[in-house]
């Protein structure tokens, strides 16, 4: 299939699939008039690429498990790779799990009616995405 096909079996842009060929992980095979072509299987790989690209592995780290992802093959220095990966996304998740339960705290602070808590525009105390502000006053 040409890249074409391939951005639309995947659900990826063509940019992002050249972005992939330029890290060598999706390799295609050329016609004699220079285009692009690839397999089936093509398709799985970039799923696969995908999900590594979110759990936030480098280019580099997914460049040196593909190979033994596409032998079906894993050595000590990949599961070691995979390990430190997963500890990485680990330690990520206990800070955003921490993010959310301050967040949540906050929410709950501000909805309840002793709190005077307000949503203003244009405030300058805790800001969320500088476009509102939270003030918070405690009555009584």
């Amino acid at each position: 299939m040409r890249i074409g096909e391939l951005a639309t079996k995947s659900g990826v842009s063509v940019r992002a699939l050249r972005y992939y060929e330029e890290q060598a992980l999706l390799i295609p095979e050329r016609s004699s008039g220079g285009q692009r072509h690839y397999p089936d299987s093509a398709v799985d790989r970039v799923h696969l690429i995908q999900t590594l690209y979110a759990a936030g592995l480098p280019s580099r780290t997914i460049l040196d498990l593909l190979p033994c992802v596409d032998a079906k093959v894993n050595t000590p220095q990949s599961r070691a790779l995979l390990r430190v990966e997963r500890d990485r996304i680990d330690h990520q998740i206990g800070q955003l799990t921490r993010a959310r339960d301050r967040l949540d705290d906050v929410i709950a602070f501000s909805e309840s009616p002793a709190s005077g808590c307000t949503l203003v525009d244009g405030g300058a105390s805790m800001e969320y995405g500088g476009a509102h502000t939270l003030a918070v006053s405690r009555t009584g």
